[in-house]
């Protein structure tokens, strides 16, 4: 192969690369999940095809509630462990990706760094591969979902297209599955586990004994009962549409009191809940993984 041939290959390589990433600078339309229930997801599909060259018979969980059929010690645990700084950044935690790094060179893995935006951006259209490609549309897909949708939208749907198992996605289908009961009347404990999974829902089982899970789960409990259920921005946020009839943040006899459950009686705990390492995950990427 001739040197002209060869730099002509590279060139439309190269065209065709910029000509697929700048694409998602338009699409798909993120405008749409304003009203519409993104479902099935990217990731939803991939997990069919998967089982498919797999030959397993296995079938979708779901079931897409609103932000007022979630129990707020869910949406606290879920913020806590996964986005510390989700109602102040853009889109992207600028320091918690400088942290991941520094963890990665320390141990020598690759340390998770991704807001639940950049989550639900890779969940919602892309794939689960860590290639530096994917990780740029990422960025521009979370950037235009950021500049699009409400902070309360963002978490409404990644709350119900986040994976929590082997063909389980959302917390209602999530919660009836570990838990036999809605995501409403879901307890602080009861959220704590379900958080904790969420680096790796595959490996890892709320209602299991493993230690990962109890130590993370006991981390993020302390950290809600410290914090307390309610912050200014977490109330204003969180507050139901107008049309919404259904009021938001009542407790049910099996959650017990706001103070009981996130009362000043919480011991001192770290502010922030350091994301795992690659170690505490299995080789594969999967939906929730913060990378």
């Amino acid at each position: 192969m001739n040197k002209s041939l060869l730099k002509k290959i590279i060139l439309l390589l190269a065209a065709g690369g910029i000509i697929d990433i700048g694409r998602y600078a338009f699409y798909p339309d993120v405008s749409e999940l304003i009203e519409e229930r993104p479902v099935p997801t990217a990731f939803m599909e991939y997990r069919q095809e998967q089982w498919a060259e797999e030959n397993r018979e296995k079938e979708i969980r779901h079931k897409w509630v609103t932000l007022s059929q979630i129990s707020p010690n869910v949406v606290k645990a879920v913020l806590i462990a996964e986005d510390d700084k989700f109602w102040n950044h853009d889109g992207f935690d600028v320091g918690g990706m400088e942290q991941a790094i520094e963890r990665s060179l320390e141990k020598g893995t690759v340390a998770g760094g991704s807001t639940i935006s950049q989550q639900l951006s890779k969940n919602l259209y892309l794939s689960p591969s860590k290639n530096p490609v994917r990780k740029i549309k990422e960025a521009i897909i979370t950037w235009r979902i950021e500049n699009t949708l409400s902070k309360r939208r963002i978490l409404e749907i990644y709350l119900n297209v986040a994976e929590w198992g082997d063909g389980i996605f959302g917390v209602e289908a999530a919660a009836r599955h570990y838990y036999g009961k809605s995501a409403k009347r879901l307890s602080g404990r009861e959220a704590a586990r379900l958080a904790a999974v969420l680096p790796n829902p595959i490996k890892y089982d709320p209602t299991g004994n493993q230690k990962y899970v109890k130590n993370r789960a006991r981390i993020i409990y302390k950290i809600m009962q410290r914090r307390g259920v309610v912050i200014p921005s977490y109330d204003e946020v969180m507050a139901p549409p107008k049309e919404a009839s259904e009021p938001l943040g009542e407790s049910s006899e099996e959650n017990g009191s706001v103070l009981e459950l996130f009362g000043e009686s919480g011991q001192n705990v770290p502010e922030t809940l350091e994301q795992p390492s690659a170690s505490e995950q299995t080789g594969e990427p999967n939906a929730s993984a913060p990378f």
